[in-house]
Order: C-alpha cells, then sequence, then structure tokens
C-alpha cells in the first residue's frame, strides 16, 4: 500500500538547508501494523507528513496504493488523503463546539454521505469504540482516552486503507494510554492497516513490525 524509495526531503530556512529525511526505503503491505519510533528531531513526523499526503517529497519517489503523489495538484492530493487516510493526531484536533457524533459524523458530510447512512456508520463505529453511551456530549465532558476514542472513530468512519496515527497516546495517562493500544491492536486484527508515529518505545510491546528512525534515516 505504501512505497517509499530513496526519499529525501529539505527544508531551506534562510540561507541553511536542514535535511529532515536521507535515503528512506520503506514498504507497507495492507494489514500491516507498522510503528515508527524515533525521538524529537529524528526526522518522523516529517516521515508522517509525507505518508499522509500533507507534504511531498524533495526527491525520491513516493507511490500511495499505486498511485505516485509526485505530480499531483493539492486538490487531487486532498482528495486523496480522504480516501485512503484516517488520521488520529495526539492532541486530537475535535471541534469544541460540537457532540461527540457530530466530531464523528465531520467526515461523511464532507464526502456528500447521505443523512441515512451517516446515522448508520456514525452509530455502528461508536459502538465499537466504546463510546455510544458518550454520543451527546461535547470533548469538554470527556476524558483524555475518551476524546481519543472519539478521534479514532473519526479516523475510521470513512473506511480508509490506512489509519495514520501521530503520537496518539501523547497526552494520555499510562492506563489510558494502554486502552488506546489495545484498541490499535483490535484493529489491526481486524484487517485494518495502521502506521503509528511515536516516541515511545513501549509502543513495541503491541506488534513485532516497527522500525527505528534517527537523523532523517532508518535504524533499524
Amino acid at each position: 500500500m505504501i512505497k517509499m524509495e530513496n526519499i529525501r526531503k529539505v527544508y531551506n530556512t534562510g540561507k541553511v538547508e536542514v535535511e529532515a529525511l536521507r535515503n528512506v526505503d520503506l514498504h507497507v503491505k495492507r494489514g500491516d501494523f507498522l510503528t515508527v519510533i524515533g525521538p524529537s528531531g529524528s526526522g518522523k513526523s516529517t516521515l508522517m507528513n509525507i505518508m499522509g499526503c500533507l507534504d511531498k517529497p524533495t526527491s525520491g519517489n513516493y507511490a500511495l496504493n499505486g498511485l505516485n503523489i509526485k505530480d499531483m495538484d493539492d486538490n487531487t492530493l486532498s482528495e486523496l488523503r480522504n480516501k485512503e487516510i484516517g488520521f488520529v493526531f495526539q492532541n486530537f484536533n475535535l471541534l469544541p463546539y460540537a457532540s461527540t457524533y457530530e466530531n464523528v459524523e465531520m467526515p461523511l458530510l464532507f464526502a456528500g454521505v447521505s443523512g441515512k447512512i451517516r446515522r448508520e456508520k456514525v452509530t455502528s463505529i461508536l459502538n465499537k469504540v466504546g463510546l455510544s453511551d458518550r454520543m451527546h456530549h461535547r470533548p469538554n465532558e470527556l476524558s483524555g482516552g475518551q476524546k481519543q476514542r472519539v478521534a479514532i472513530a473519526r479516523a475510521l468512519v470513512n473506511s480508509p486503507n490506512i489509519i495514520l496515527a501521530d503520537e496518539p497516546t501523547g497526552n494520555l495517562d499510562t492506563q489510558s494510554g494502554a486502552e488506546i493500544m489495545q484498541l490499535f491492536v483490535d484493529l489491526w486484527k481486524e484487517g485494518n492497516t495502521i502506521i503509528m508515529i511515536t516516541h515511545d518505545p513501549r509502543a513495541k510491546e503491541y506488534t513485532d513490525n516497527f522500525i527505528t528512525i534517527t537523523d532523517g534515516t532508518i535504524q533499524a
């Protein structure tokens, strides 16, 4: 599903060039659960942005589900993201004035899905993540773990081919973090393809399929 070959990313900050990624080769198959582990400044966020079609490499080739993103314009990339990828972020990125139901429904509204199908999908996915009793609560009425479950439900509701999670347990206590990790494992066992970006080496306990990245290069 993901094929990255000799990926290099350079940022120009004034007269200084910063090489964020160097010679990255990475393949991810359908049904994989890949964890990318690295400290701050290692290049893992840059890697995630390219994987998620939020940015393009300076050089090298990246194909997502057989489609090369190199020559795509911003509108085409946006359509590809909406179709292929469900994002889960460290800070949840929930709309504060919207209910759990409305936050999860949002991607379906953007996709033009009819009301009846939206209701069926949102209700089903909230049941799956254990939030059917919090459907009408707003984010300020939820715990950190519950907010992340809402974010995961929102990522899943459009049935994306890939779930891309950026530090999904970074703002959670130990117990809530473990519960969210177990939820990802359960989703993976159901056949979802998951890529998780994290600085926490404990994430390796949940999957044998991981890489470490340091100074923009995959080390192991």
